[in-house]
């Protein structure tokens, strides 16, 4: 590190993502350690509105960079002061990702080892009570002027730097600054410990936000690997800093299977509806088989759409897949044809047969939809998975009762069941939907060997 010279960086920007917003400001201060060795500043004309919020937080608007040089006239001074310097800043993913795309629009192509002032100062003097700019500055009697402008800024970043370097004992600043360093890839705002301690195992992740709550759920096969793919690459979507920033805590949960994962991954995104989780919050099932009685005392099974809180007999992706199965048992139960219907019923709706003939007898009748309901509740299976534990003392069941999720857990290897209804003492409770039974539904056909319909010696 001795032959290496810093550059301290600050700039301020008209927003938070480098994809749509533009560098209004820049300070870069080359340090070697000891001594500032060059100190430059310039405004910069974005070439783009200035917000309101931007300028009170800044200062700065439109009309004091109108006449400011754009990225463009100062890409080749600001490459100078970078090149083949440790690039540093307060929260430095984001001063990088600007600067980095500004100078590849410029046509220079720029990368750097990067140094993260915040990262450091968590390692260096943990438990602060916050490790912003400003906070941080009080805490360590810092003098900070000229607050969010670059020049101020960076000044104070400068100086934090060289406290860190003089109270760095154990090395860590050599350390973070090797590119294989890993927690110089992770946000800003997460504790390195958090990601020490996640095992390469499958299971579910939760990322918090400041005040805890969570803002991502995920399942993976290796959660070290998977959870790390977060961090990696240079995507500056405005979506990507936010989320990034937003990252305060990792929690995990370890899971003996994926497909156990799975099932916790969907029923923790539908209680937390986490902010960043998408697809799952999407599904619902379409289309369902109902049965219902109209006024004049005859039942109805219909298919139609599901509305919102609405029971019924069976939940369908399509309406194709619930009209074959309402004419399956219209036929095996000789159901009359004029009692099948294609609709979603009215709440309170009067259903008379639209046929003049005749109508069948009405016990007789609702005798055999009542059957045909029956038969097909007590023709979906029964049956536990049974599969590998979290360790080689036990061993996973899921538990499918009536073509419905019931639950999953852990039994011990030794456990002596003889009855499947037993894992019911060993499972925690869960939803079911469409989306997780078609999931353990084409598991289930794929590794049949891992199924448990009638329990002998376990």
């Amino acid at each position: 590190m001795k032959d290496k010279l810093f550059a301290v960086v600050d700039i301020e920007t008209t927003g938070g993502n480098a994809s749509h917003s533009r560098i209004t400001e820049i300070a870069i201060i080359i340090y070697d350690g000891t001594h500032i060795i060059d100190r430059w500043e310039s405004l910069v004309n974005p070439q783009k509105f200035i917000p309101p919020a931007i300028f009170a937080l800044t200062g700065i608007d439109n009309e004091l960079v109108r006449h400011a040089p754009t990225f463009d006239e100062i890409s080749d001074k600001v490459f100078e002061l970078l090149n083949d310097r440790i690039f540093v800043a307060h929260n430095v993913n984001f001063d990088y990702s600007f600067v980095k795309h500004e100078l590849e629009t410029a046509g220079l192509k720029w990368t750097a080892t990067k140094l993260c002032t915040v990262r450091a100062a968590r390692k260096i003097k943990p438990g602060l009570p916050s490790y912003s700019l400003g906070r941080l500055c009080t805490s360590l009697n810092i003098s900070l002027e000229n607050r969010h402008r670059a020049g101020g800024d960076a000044d104070a970043t400068t100086i934090l730097l060289s406290k860190l370097l003089a109270w760095d004992t154990k090395g860590e600043i050599n350390t973070m600054i090797k590119k294989t360093a890993e927690d110089q890839r992770l946000p800003p705002n997460l504790p390195p410990e958090d990601f020490a301690k996640i095992p390469e195992k499958p299971g579910v992740y939760y990322f918090y936000n400041e005040v805890r709550k969570v803002i991502y759920v995920g399942k993976a096969v290796n959660l070290k690997k998977r959870v790390a793919s977060h961090f990696s690459g240079h995507k500056i979507t405005p979506q990507r800093q936010h989320f990034l920033k937003d990252i305060h805590a990792i929690t995990f949960e370890v899971c003996a299977t994926e497909l156990m994962g799975l099932i916790l991954e969907c029923t923790e995104i539908k209680n937390l509806w986490p902010t960043y989780n998408k697809a799952l919050k999407r599904f619902e099932p379409k289309c369902g088989l109902f049965e219902y009685e109209a006024r004049n005392g005859y039942r109805y099974l219909a298919v139609g759409n599901i509305v919102k809180n609405q029971t019924c007999i069976e939940t369908f992706s399509s309406s194709g897949d619930a009209i074959a199965l309402l004419r399956e048992l219209a036929a095996k139960f000789d159901i009359d044809y004029r009692f099948c219907k294609y609709g979603t019923p009215g709440v309170g709706e009067v259903q008379f047969p639209v046929s003049t003939e005749e109508l069948p007898d009405l016990e007789t009748h609702n005798g055999q939809v009542a059957e045909a309901i029956d038969y097909y509740l007590k023709s979906r299976a029964t049956y536990v998975i049974i599969d590998k534990g979290r360790t080689s003392d036990e061993k996973s069941c899921i538990y499918i009762e009536n073509g419905r999720l019931k639950g999953m857990g852990y039994v011990p290897s030794d456990a002596f069941i003889t009855e499947i209804s037993a894992f019911k003492d060993h499972i925690d409770l869960y939803p079911s939907n469409q989306y997780l039974m078609q999931l353990i539904g084409t598991y289930a056909e794929k590794n049949k060997s891992k199924i448990q319909f009638e329990m002998s010696n376990y």
